[in-house]
């Protein structure tokens, strides 16, 4: 489990349950097959903004972050995207191996109009736009960040 799903989970864990431990939470995540040691939850905590208070753990008021801010999207573009192309209403953007679920985090973070859907697998990422022209602009936008 990588840290980004890591905190990920433990943020909706916290906003929906009553943390009163870090071993509670450690066997709430353990439940859901993420292992995470005392130590590492600590770092996740300081990283997330997660405070203890008299009634247990919290996330410090206003803070509903998703998790750590991910490079800006034209940067893991240019670093990671090997080739982009439209097919019909579709975008499929290749990536090197690894790098296509973090690339589709940063272009989501983008939240394009065109954009209807992203999913994203070990060196591929599908876009679903809702109809070719947009697909098209999609594509060419993804294409300037690769310049």
């Amino acid at each position: 489990m990588n840290k980004t799903l890591r905190q990920r989970a433990i943020l909706e864990f916290l906003k929906h349950e009553s943390v009163a431990s870090q071993e509670d939470l450690q066997r709430a995540l353990r439940k859901r097959g993420i292992k995470a040691g005392q130590a590492t939850l600590s770092r996740d905590f300081r990283d997330l903004g997660v405070s203890k208070t008299a009634g247990g753990y919290s996330l410090s008021p206003g803070d509903g972050r998703p998790g750590p801010a991910l490079p800006p999207a034209s940067r893991l573009v240019r670093e990671f995207v090997l080739e982009v192309r439209a097919a019909q209403s579709l975008l499929v953007i290749k990536t090197t191996v690894g790098s296509a679920q973090p690339v589709a985090a940063a272009l989501d973070d983008e939240d394009w109009p065109e954009a209807v859907g992203t999913v994203a697998g070990d060196d591929t990422i599908l876009i679903v736009c809702p109809d070719n022209r947009d697909a098209g602009k999609l594509a060419a936008r993804v294409q300037e960040m690769l310049a």
